[in-house]
């Protein structure tokens, strides 16, 4: 795989006070990630911080992406997760809104546009160094102009090359853009997921493949990641390899 085409990883979060599956993850995965996107209380479950576990892959020699949403936090506890993040080193973050909490209520202090002014307007302090940089996420649809002041965009995970290839072709942004791919683990996640989030829905004939063997998922996304490298039209992906994450570091050692 080209070192100019990145691979963002996305690790599956720790939903216990134990970092060893995390670790893991980040071990088996460093051979073909250039980054790791660590979630923040993913599908509205807590997780331990992605602050805190950006900052475990700095120390294992990776580079990491915080994620921080609106949903979780007023605007005290954004100021209180810069602050901690600058403490650790870490730079580099994905603003996103939300899912709905699977406990209490959702925060309606900040926006994702908002949370991008207020970290400009933050690292502007004295006593902070260095700027940071920020990543939105955008739907296979027009973006919003606010959106283009992010240093770089992931867009929403989709199966098909062709459709991201219009979508990049009829969207300019400035900086690095990253295409959402997932391993489908089975037939039956395909089938929630796309009950539960119809944007992201599975196409019936992947389904049927995933039917007949379900480690197929793992060959569908590694063919899907040569079809984007190959078209040149993104700087990389955001991949979210869920716990397939073995069978496709493997995969993709052998493309590169």
């Amino acid at each position: 795989m080209p070192r100019s085409f990145e691979i963002i990883c996305e690790i599956e979060p720790a939903t216990r006070p134990d970092l060893t599956h995390v670790r893991h993850q980040i071990g088996v995965l460093s051979p073909v990630a250039d980054a790791f996107l660590i979630p923040d209380n993913h599908i509205g479950r807590s997780t331990v911080s992605s602050i805190a576990v950006a900052h475990e892959v700095q120390l294992m020699g990776g580079h990491s992406i915080a994620c921080i949403n609106a949903r979780d936090r007023n605007l005290l506890g954004f100021h209180r997760d810069l602050l901690t993040a600058t403490a650790y080193g870490v730079h580099e973050f994905l603003f996103v809104y939300g899912d709905r909490p699977e406990t209490g209520s959702r925060s309606d202090d900040l926006t994702v546009r908002s949370m991008i002014s207020e970290a400009r307007r933050f690292a502007e302090r004295p006593d902070i160094s260095g700027n940071f940089r920020i990543g939105v996420a955008t739907g296979l649809r027009p973006m919003p102009a606010w959106k283009l002041d992010a240093d770089f965009l992931l867009t929403q995970v989709t199966f098909s090359a062709s459709e991201l290839i219009r979508w990049r072709t009829a969207n300019d942004f400035a900086g690095p853009v990253y295409a959402g791919v997932m391993v489908l683990p089975s037939a039956s996640m395909a089938r929630k997921l796309s009950a539960e989030v119809p944007q992201l829905a599975v196409p019936e004939h992947i389904i049927g493949q995933l039917d007949d063997d379900r480690a197929t998922g793992v060959t569908i996304a590694c063919d899907l990641i040569r079809q984007i490298r190959d078209s040149e039209a993104f700087d990389g992906v955001h991949l979210i390899p869920v716990n397939r994450y073995r069978e496709v570091a493997a995969r993709l050692e052998s493309m590169r």
